[in-house]
């Protein structure tokens, strides 16, 4: 009982910030979730609760959810994963993961205190996200970034960033939760603990909703770009 009111606390805040930004739930749960419980079981529990912020911002941004915005995302991802994981075969990981880590910070950084962001990318640019995305994923299992990243520089709203952030990860977690209850990472402690801390993850994103809503574009992107840097300092960190 202590454990899983332990996580769901974890949860409540890690749906505050996704809820507020689009990501980074991941970012806040992982390493509070270690401290009570393995890393085993914490990333397939993770990815559960994921899906239930993903959807909901999904469904509560379904007016600024756009296909053309997604699908070269989804449609990129695939032949990313395949190379990721040839990646993470022949190719020190702990070079990948420090290389992405210090350009993910150096971008970052750039944008906070150098430059204004930049907008208007091509449409290809889309399909290279999610193709980045998905190596990256395969290769570190931290593959949200360069899909972020994407869609900052795009020039789109803020409901817009969110809304096919939040599209894009409900497809990838599917699969993702999938393939953990196929190979048995997910058990059924991992069930048991899920529904119990899942009313904690959603009421974090609600909350996180309502609040995003008051905040200034310019800000909000500082917001984003100052999580980036943590994400980066995470990678490094490793």
């Amino acid at each position: 009982m202590i454990l899983s009111l332990s996580a769901g606390l974890i949860f409540l805040g890690a749906g505050f910030i996704q809820g507020l930004t689009g990501f980074g739930s991941a970012l806040v749960a992982i390493p509070l979730l270690t401290l009570i419980m393995d890393i085993k079981a914490a990333v397939p529990l993770c990815i559960l609760n994921g899906l239930v912020i993903t959807i909901y911002l999904a469904v509560h941004l379904r007016h600024h959810l756009d296909r053309g915005k997604i699908l070269p995302l989804i449609l990129g991802s695939v032949p990313g994963v395949v190379v990721g994981a040839t990646l993470l075969k022949r190719v020190d990981s702990n070079l990948l993961r420090i290389c992405i880590g210090l350009l993910l910070i150096s971008y970052s950084l750039y944008n906070l205190f150098i430059r204004p962001r930049s907008s208007g990318l091509a449409h290809y640019w889309g399909y290279v996200a999610g193709f980045l995305t998905g190596a990256v994923g395969a290769a570190l299992s931290a593959g949200g970034p360069p899909a972020i990243v994407y869609s900052t520089l795009t020039g789109w709203s803020k409901e817009e960033i969110r809304a096919t952030l939040s599209g894009f990860f409900v497809a990838n977690g599917i699969v993702t939760a999938c393939v953990h209850a196929l190979t048995g990472v997910s058990t059924a402690a991992t069930a048991r603990i899920f529904l119990m801390t899942a009313p904690f993850v959603l009421l974090g994103t609600v909350i996180g909703s309502h609040v995003t809503s008051r905040i200034e574009p310019r800000i909000y992107l500082r917001i984003i770009y100052s999580l980036l840097v943590v994400m980066g300092c995470m990678l490094i960190a490793g």
